[in-house]
Order: C-alpha cells, then sequence, then structure tokens
C-alpha cells in the first residue's frame, strides 16, 4: 500500500530504480526489527537486575566512573558540568534511571527527554558531547555489569535516549533558543 502511495505521488519521476530502493529500505527495516524484537523484555530484565546486584558503594564508583571516563574522553564536558560532586552524582542518578525507566514506561521517558534536551539548548550543550558521554558510561558499565546482556541492555538504553537528545538538540536549537544563551 506505502509503495503503491509513493508511487502515484510521484508519477513521473518514479523508475524501477525507486522502487527496488524503497523495497531494499522496507527490506532493511523489517530485518532490524526481527532482530531486536524481543529484547527490550529480556534488556529490561537484565538492566534491572544489574542495579539491583549494586549496593549504594559501588553506585557511587560507577557514578564517579562515568564521570572521570567522561571528562578524559571530552575535556570540554568540564564547561559544561561546573556544578559540585553532589549535583553530578544527582545527574548520573537520573541517566541511570532513565535507562532502567525506557523499559519500564518508555513512552513517558520519551516526553520527558523532549524537555531535557530543550534545557541543554538552553545551557549550550553541543550535541557532539553526547557519544563520547555514551561511551565512556558504556565502558565503565561494562565493568560493573555481571553479564553481556546487561551491558548491552544498559548500552541500548542509553544510546536510545542520546539520540532522542541530540535530535531535540539539533532541532531546538533555533535562533530564538540560541539567543537566550
Amino acid at each position: 500500500v506505502m509503495l503503491a502511495s509513493l508511487r502515484s505521488l510521484a508519477p513521473k519521476n518514479w523508475s524501477s530504480k525507486h522502487e527496488v530502493a524503497w523495497i531494499w529500505l522496507w527490506d532493511n527495516v523489517e530485518r532490524l526489527l526481527k532482530v531486536t524484537l524481543g529484547k527490550p523484555v529480556v534488556f529490561g530484565r537484565a538492566i534491572i537486575g544489574m542495579f539491583q546486584t549494586l549496593d549504594e558503594k559501588q553506585l557511587h564508583r560507577f557514578r564517579h566512573d562515568i564521570v572521570q571516563t567522561f571528562f578524559a574522553a571530552a575535556p570540554a564536558g568540564q564547561d559544561y558540568f561546573k556544578q559540585s560532586a553532589t549535583r553530578l552524582h544527582f545527574i548520573m542518578d537520573k541517566v541511570l534511571s532513565m535507562t532502567v525507566e525506557l523499559y519500564k514506561h518508555p513512552g513517558e521517558v520519551v516526553f520527558g527527554l523532549g524537555a531535557l534536551g530543550l534545557r541543554h539548548v538552553g545551557y549550550g550543550v553541543p550535541s557532539d558531547l553526547f557519544i563520547p558521554y555514551v561511551s565512556a558510561a558504556v565502558e565503565v558499565a561494562r565493568k560493573y555489569s555481571p553479564s553481556a546482556e546487561a551491558s548491552d541492555a544498559f548500552r541500548w538504553s542509553l544510546s536510545l535516549i542520546s539520540r532522542i537528545l541530540m535530535r531535540v538538540v539539533s532541532e531546538g536549537s533555533t535562533i530564538v533558543m540560541r539567543a537566550i544563551n
């Protein structure tokens, strides 16, 4: 149905190359969906289990290691994290809880990420800092994770969160928002 609709919208320009490209696109989408179908449930259990195995001292160290690894990978990130250690740990706690909540209540998390992304725009946080942050957090999570599945769950959810935030930051970076900075 979608192929026929698209073909009718561009009848003069439509060729067999377009049809091949369209079919290729949806074949790849189907393949990617089949690979991840069912994983969110398994990943959700794994990431919850990972955080349940960590005591408060380990969680404190986990948060600290993320910050230190991120600052080592992207020193420019220190310019945007000028808070106290307590505030940094609060922010890291929010990030860690979002990785779990994404599996439990995805709609609510995505909705909240819109507002969070706009706050990042207001603070002038460049979106190119998200990638080193995710890399640092995933690297640290592998050390604290009881299983590869749990670290994959953490990586998957944090990557999705960062992609949503990066998109909100890029789309929300209007002239007005940048002028507020």
